[in-house]
């Protein structure tokens, strides 16, 4: 992963025979690889915005079904061959060349310490590639050992281009002395400057074709300028990398604001002009715009959805459950009957009433009447 640049960065030495040249020229090949995803990005984005006013009525549409709503985007993107991830590249891509890039410079004026036994794994390095191992200056790492690169730092303490010492930074020359720290500091200053017009370029894009609030135009207007006063820290030829990369950007810039901002029919006319019809619609149903306040509707809409179950579950909770028995129906009306009206026992017909005592005497009386007289004469 080190390797390879860092061999790029040595061929571009060996071909200059400068220190700034090379890193210029390196840092024009790490913009002219991620300038085709910063424009891809931007195109992207715009599209988006130009959909914006179709995402708000769907959005309006399934505001309850937060599953249809995804299902209607997806259709909405594929059909107007849109990627909502597109913006995300240059940002995925920047990010390890940073680190590539940092690691590098800071490894052509590399020097062992002796904390965790860096100094021995050195010496027995060196000493393994028969050098010799009382090495007390740089050994520059990543870079072949035969390359120009290595040979003009190998066991020098300093890496000098004019009234700099680009293995200084802007803290440790102040250290050193406030006159021979001012040149450094102004450098940290410069590239402070730098920071602030590039994305001064870019909030005045923002005003044209706005895809977020002006304070948030104003923190990612000026949070790079803050990041630049940690630049301090860094090597001086860190800085000098910086600086000329975001030259670079700024011509990149200017370069997206006439291709995608130049006339009336441009990609960002056209996205502004629906970025203002999305805002009209969210007004007229009452909505604020902006991802922020989508994002508060929809955890109000999960809030509610999830105090509706737990009170369907406390109603179902509370209501007394009817438990009956297989072998006694219980009367439709909810009622007890009387003891005159309930069934009489076996033998006796479904439904009719128990005789009450003094008709169960008249009854026997009536049967005894009834019953044949015996003549007492026995049958033979």
């Amino acid at each position: 992963m080190f390797e390879i640049p860092a061999g790029l960065l040595a061929w571009f030495y060996s071909l200059t025979n400068d220190y700034i040249i090379s890193i210029a020229l390196i840092a024009a090949v790490v913009m002219a690889i991620t300038t085709p995803l910063t424009l891809k990005s931007t195109k992207g984005m715009l599209e988006m915005q130009r959909l914006a006013p179709e995402m708000r009525k769907l959005q309006n549409e399934h505001r309850n079904d937060r599953q249809k709503l995804n299902e209607e985007m997806m259709k909405l993107y594929q059909e107007h061959k849109v990627n909502p991830m597109a913006s995300c590249l240059p940002i995925a891509a920047q990010m390890p060349i940073f680190i590539v890039m940092f690691r590098i410079l800071r490894g052509l004026v590399y020097i062992p310490s002796d904390a965790n036994g860096a100094k021995e794994v050195a010496s027995a390095t060196l000493r393994a590639i028969n050098s010799a191992d009382t090495v007390q200056g740089f050994i520059p790492r990543f870079l072949a050992q035969d390359s120009d690169l290595y040979l003009s730092l190998y066991g020098r303490t300093d890496m000098p281009w004019w009234r700099f010492n680009l293995d200084l930074s802007a803290f440790q020359a102040i250290g050193n002395g406030v006159g021979e720290g001012l040149i450094y500091t102004l450098l940290v200053v410069a590239l402070g400057a730098l920071y602030f017009a590039q994305q001064k370029m870019v909030a005045a894009r923002a005003a044209i074709s706005p895809t977020m609030s002006p304070t948030q135009q104003k923190l990612m207007q000026y949070l790079p300028v803050f990041f630049a006063v940690f630049q301090i820290f860094f090597l001086s030829a860190l800085v000098f990398y910086y600086i000329f990369q975001t030259l670079l950007r700024i011509l990149q810039q200017y370069y997206i604001t006439k291709k995608f901002y130049g006339g009336d029919e441009s990609l960002g006319r056209q996205a502004q002009r629906a970025g203002d019809a999305a805002r009209e619609e969210s007004k007229k149903n009452g909505d604020s715009g902006g991802m922020l306040a989508q994002a508060k509707r929809d955890l109000a809409a999960a809030k509610g959805n999830g105090a509706t179950k737990s009170n369907k579950s406390a109603e179902k909770a509370e209501k007394p459950s009817v438990v009956t028995s297989k072998r006694v129906t219980p009367p439709k009306n909810g009622t007890k009957k009387p003891a005159a009206d309930r069934p009489t026992p076996s033998g006796s017909s479904k439904g009719r009433p128990t005789p009450t005592r003094q008709e169960a005497e008249a009854a026997r009386a009536k049967q005894a009447k009834n019953r044949p007289k015996s003549s007492g004469k026995k049958k033979r």
